[in-house]
């Protein structure tokens, strides 16, 4: 089997020159951003000269930089198969540093969500949900996790939620069958991207229903058929995926959608509350410990 890009870089990291360091660390750290500069763009990014980076893309055993271009953007499309996470994974983090790392890396990945996102495509998504006949959400496999959560909050708020995590391939279509030009599909995928997301999102689009897609990059497969979409990072680099800046993107779409169905987003949690404290659904602080 071919090593991958990162595991080319890893092996090589300590013969590299203190420019080829810069460089071989962005690429670690911002390999999606990397996989569409130019030579000129990433020399200049990191601070070396152009033809620095065509040095380390042959260093690496490529045939001129267009060809390592390539490799980073496959990496985006198709990932890292497990085996590949936990070999990078362990090049890259000592046992020690395991737990700073990790949480490190998640704060990185939120500052950057912000940065990349399309502030218009999230206003545009909340006001689509907001009037939107059906919402589906959408999502297999890891992120399934994240269509359970948004999925349970739009439930208390809407009347006209749909989650599709758990099914065939042909019982995807039956769920969406009725879906129209009325609806929203809220499709959620991450590296590696789901075939059936894919599918499931194409279907919705030509049947005309608002697409939303919840992914990584704009090099992801779910763009395509997007109306909009809300960029939130994930890192294939490790042994798990990680979801955490999904999860906070998905918690903004939560709150904005309350702020603007807020009149009766309100109606609905009075009444919420009222059946709640009718069948003791919360403990209240003022109870007493049962022994």
């Amino acid at each position: 089997m071919s090593k991958n890009l990162l595991s080319k870089i890893n092996e090589k990291m300590y013969d590299f020159s203190k420019g080829q360091k810069l460089i071989a660390h962005f690429i670690t750290e911002h390999y999606d951003k990397a996989a569409f500069m130019t030579a000129s763009k990433l020399g200049g990014t990191v601070g070396v000269s152009e033809s620095t980076v065509v040095r380390f893309a042959t260093e690496l055993g490529y045939d001129g930089y267009p060809k390592m271009q390539k490799a980073m953007q496959e990496m985006i499309r198709d990932k890292l198969t497990s085996v590949q996470r936990i070999e990078v994974t362990k090049n890259r983090i000592s046992n020690d540093d395991i737990l700073a790392v990790v949480l490190n890396q998640d704060i990185e990945k939120i500052r950057r969500t912000l940065e990349e996102i399309s502030k218009e495509d999230f206003r545009n998504a909340v006001n689509a949900i907001a009037k939107a006949k059906t919402i589906y959400i959408f999502a297999v496999r890891s992120s399934a996790a994240l269509a359970s959560f948004l999925g349970y909050y739009y439930s208390l708020i809407f009347d006209n939620v749909k989650v599709i995590s758990n099914y065939g391939e042909t019982e995807i279509y039956e769920k969406l069958f009725r879906i129209c030009s009325d609806d929203v599909i809220i499709g959620i995928s991450f590296p590696r991207y789901s075939n059936a997301a894919i599918k499931a999102m194409t279907f919705a689009h030509r049947r005309g229903a608002k697409v939303i897609a919840v992914t990584d990059s704009m090099a992801s497969p779910l763009v395509a058929t997007a109306d909009y979409v809300l960029i939130a990072k994930s890192d294939m680099a490790s042994v798990v995926d990680s979801l955490v800046a999904p999860l906070s993107m998905i918690n903004a779409l939560i709150v904005a959608t309350v702020l603007n169905t807020e009149l009766q987003v309100q109606d609905t949690f009075n009444r919420l509350e009222n059946i709640w404290q009718e069948y003791d659904v919360y403990r209240n602080d003022g109870e007493e410990k049962q022994n």
